[in-house]
């Protein structure tokens, strides 16, 4: 039997194309998107006009975030991808298979802290199962699907992109492998950097979220009245993200990224790691696509909310073919494929520092 492990994390498009998309169930003439790589959520149709989106991921705790922002985490983390469809988060049901060693006080400020922040996004719970079983270990510790209620005009999904687009990205790039980073070893970069900068840097935890911007850029309009696509740059980060909407929507890309701003906090995390900015996972970072005569209109309603937002290409034909340029120079824009983030953080956690 071999003992070679496969990577981390999501699997390929590759792999997803030969086996899961080759067993999805009962087809269902309800079901306006169904699963596919590179889109987050399904959409299935309801009576009186209405839709609903729907979404799944693990349940994703870290203890040593501390309960109560760890609890944030794992729900906005749940709660964003829903919000990528235009549509607001309403529903959701959590499945937790808990370690046996969490005790009763500890699952108790755990939960307190993921209904306050249900409450704060506008999640009501409907249905869920807690258990602790031998064999399971944070981070991973279960499952949720996040629900999205509205009108069967109103929603998006990265499929709908189109020539003539503007791309929009909010806050930069490798927001979340910034926030873990910073969350998990802020000592280590205090110690080298010093103490303002690391905290600056694990301030950077509670912009992991693209649920307020979400909201934002859609309050403009969608479709012919404004955004076109959403998706949130999680694995593979920036660059992952850009091609999974050209993907998703059959569409060219040229995009500028010495256009894209690198925070700071950013800037000193990925070189104290060793990781890309650009294709380190960023659960935080939004890519809009949007009709070029409201994408400024996006841009203010972002900014007004105190979210950055920067125009950064423009979506082309698909013979264009994905494009990036970087300091002066033009580069094919491709899927990193594996994130960069999970080995480096398994070194960092390796080392102890």
């Amino acid at each position: 039997m071999s003992t070679n492990l496969l990577p981390p994390g999501k699997i390929s498009a590759t792999v997803f194309d030969q086996i899961i998309f080759q067993g999805l169930g009962t087809p269902s003439p309800n079901t306006l998107v169904g699963p596919q790589h590179g889109v987050d959520v399904g959409i299935i149709q309801l009576p009186g006009n209405q839709v609903m989106a729907l979404t799944t991921d693990p349940v994703f705790v870290v203890p040593e975030y501390g309960w109560e922002r760890a609890a944030w985490f794992a729900i906005h983390i749940l709660a964003s991808d829903a919000a990528t469809s235009g549509l607001a988060p309403t529903y959701i049901t959590i499945d937790l298979n808990l370690p046996r060693s969490l005790s009763d006080d500890d699952l108790g400020t755990l939960w307190t802290a993921m209904h306050n922040t249900c409450a704060e996004i506008g999640l009501t719970v409907v249905a869920g199962h807690t258990g602790r079983y031998d064999g399971c270990s944070y981070p991973m510790v279960g499952g949720a699907t996040v629900m999205a209620l509205g009108d069967a005009d109103a929603w998006v999904t990265p499929t709908m992109a189109r020539v003539g687009d503007v791309v929009i990205l909010t806050k930069g790039p490798a927001i979340e492998a910034t926030g873990l980073f910073a969350a998990t070893f802020p000592e280590r970069l205090a110690k080298k950097y010093g103490v303002q900068q690391a905290r600056q840097a694990e301030e950077m935890f509670y912009r992991m979220t693209v649920v307020e911007d979400a909201r934002t850029a859609v309050s403009v309009g969608v479709r012919d009245g404004g955004v076109t696509a959403m998706h949130d740059a999680t694995e593979g980060g920036v660059s992952g993200g850009l091609v999974e909407v050209a993907r998703a929507s059959n569409v060219g890309l040229w995009i500028d990224r010495d256009a894209i701003p690198i925070p700071d906090p950013v800037a000193m995390v990925c070189a104290e790691f060793g990781i890309d900015p650009f294709t380190s996972i960023s659960e935080g970072t939004l890519i809009i696509t949007a009709r070029p005569q409201r994408a400024e209109a996006v841009l203010a309603a972002l900014r007004a909310q105190g979210i950055p937002a920067t125009a950064i290409g423009e979506v082309r034909p698909a013979e264009a073919g994905l494009w990036y340029r970087a300091e002066g120079k033009e580069f094919p824009l491709v899927h990193p494929v594996i994130d960069p983030f999970w080995s480096a953080f398994g070194r960092a956690l390796e080392e102890g520092e």
